[in-house]
């Protein structure tokens, strides 16, 4: 298993490598971070070449390359360069968005994949019942509805609920713009009533979606291995319903859902993007866009950077996952 863990180890470096290459030629082919400066009055052809140089802009792509990503594994992720904002060192910056947003996806995906597996095996073995009617009605519901609807409706009922507790004479419990002021003090009780009141609507938002891909993959993935000739003959030998399920087909529908888990993370960081927008938090999402919209190369490679390498971790994660749930895979 350690052999197979340091081979996939191996692979995902040059894959890294080449995608940051790729990132990078594509932001430094975007535009120009300095061309604003042509229009401020009082700024000279000298002064343009002056901070050309002094950003390493006036090299070739490739000796740009080499000096962010010697700089970068180093820990010099450098400053942000929008012109008209504050310098910003980027590896703060970027770390404190990825811990807000870190928060909210993995809660959020946690939450889905411990809910979508248990309803997608409860489907599965109960099929074509009420229950495997209603959880196929509901995943199909949240497939058709974009991020910022759902977003919006849960934030909606977030804000009646409160309205309900204000009239009842209690303090509003769930924040519905933005992480919550003072932080999280107080007893520790207080300190959970807090933190769940701060993180429900948006974690619940994010969850959703996930949750409607994950149960309708494991129901679809149970049937296939509860119909397999393996399945059969266990139930001929006159084992037990519940260690069919569990021993002998939960392991096998496990596999193709560790593979959307790994691959949905993506997704689920642009979906953050929306989210974000919606409850107010300035997480991973809104860096991107201020990255975006003020043409911030160092920013935005740090972002990219970070997404990129979080997306291979969790394919190395998956191959692992396959590793354990079926040892032919390691042996291939």
């Amino acid at each position: 298993m350690i052999r197979y863990i340091i081979r996939r180890l191996l692979i995902s470096i040059p894959i890294l490598l080449i995608g940051s290459f790729a990132c990078y030629y594509l932001v430094s082919k975007a535009g120009n971070p300095l061309a604003d400066m042509r229009f401020r009055p009082g700024v000279t052809e000298a002064d343009i070449k002056a901070a050309e140089i002094s950003l390493g802009l006036d090299k070739p792509i490739p000796l740009r390359y080499w000096d962010w990503l010697t700089d970068f594994l180093t820990g010099d992720w450098g400053q942000s360069i929008a012109l008209g904002q504050a310098k910003t060192a980027v590896f703060p910056a970027v770390t404190d968005a990825l811990w807000t947003t870190g928060r909210l996806v993995i809660g959020a995906e946690l939450l889905a994949l411990t809910l979508g597996v248990s309803v997608g095996v409860l489907a599965a073995v109960r099929q074509y019942s009420i229950f495997d009617y209603l959880a196929t009605s509901t995943a199909f519901l949240m497939f058709s509805m974009p991020i910022f609807c759902v977003a919006v409706i849960v934030k909606n009922y977030g804000i009646q609920f409160n309205n309900v507790l204000e009239s009842m004479g209690l303090d509003r419990w769930l924040t519905t713009a933005g992480p919550r002021p003072g932080g999280f003090s107080g007893s520790f009780g207080e300190v959970i009533f807090k933190y769940t009141g701060t993180f429900l609507l948006p974690t619940v938002a994010l969850m959703l979606i996930s949750f409607a891909a994950y149960s309708r993959f494991e129901r679809a993935s149970m049937l296939e291995i509860l119909h397999s000739d393996f399945v059969r003959t266990a139930r001929a030998k006159g084992i037990s319903q519940s260690r069919v399920i569990f021993k002998h087909a939960f392991r096998n529908a496990l596999i193709p859902v560790s593979t959307l888990f790994s691959l949905n993370f993506g997704a689920v960081l642009s979906g953050a993007i929306i989210t974000e927008t919606v409850f107010g938090w300035s997480g991973m999402g809104t860096l991107l866009v201020n990255s975006v919209r003020q043409f911030d190369p160092p920013m935005l490679m740090g972002w990219l950077a970070v997404t990129a390498t979080l997306v291979v971790l969790f394919n190395l994660l998956a191959d692992v996952v396959y590793g354990f749930l079926d040892p032919r895979i390691r042996l291939g």
